[in-house]
């Protein structure tokens, strides 16, 4: 059974779904303890089922890219092709990146550090988490941060 486990989808437009069965309606609340088991579990789901749609995505990309042929005898549709296959790929390599921010986050679980402020060490809020959950940072941090390497572009 397929579920969505995210309402809006991952980043990069990969939707976020479970194929293992387990969902029962649970959603993270901020009334329970912060990052209880059962919330740890539904994290560490909804990363590896994201971490799993990625590289089927890729997975076809890689088949559809060796079965089509990659020269059209016109140019117009060759440049054309060679754009799209060109998006195509640098949206693998973010994905590609992505599953490597899912890899630490699947760490930072298995050390006890998910869900808190890489800078602050403060709880990072559940909704936060929800979308997207690799996040490291609060919000306050982060904006923080961004401020930060703006003042150090403009200089």
């Amino acid at each position: 059974m397929a579920t969505v486990l995210g309402d809006a989808g991952g980043p990069e437009g990969v939707p976020l779904v479970a194929n293992d069965g387990m969902d029962d309606g649970y959603r993270p609340s901020p009334d329970e303890p912060f990052m209880n088991e059962r919330q740890q579990a539904y994290f560490r789901r909804k990363l590896l089922a994201w971490k799993e749609a990625i590289h089927r995505e890729a997975q076809g990309t890689l088949s559809t890219l060796q079965s089509e042929p990659l020269r059209e005898a016109d140019l117009t549709d060759r440049a054309s092709s060679e754009t799209d296959w060109s998006i195509e790929l640098r949206t693998r390599d973010r994905q590609r990146k992505l599953v490597s921010k899912i890899d630490a986050a699947l760490r930072r679980l298995d050390d006890g550090e998910y869900g808190y402020c890489e800078v602050t060490g403060e709880p990072i809020s559940l909704g936060r988490l929800e979308a997207p959950p690799i996040a490291t940072m609060t919000v306050e941090a982060q904006e923080r941060h961004e401020r930060n390497e703006k003042i150090s572009r403009d200089e």
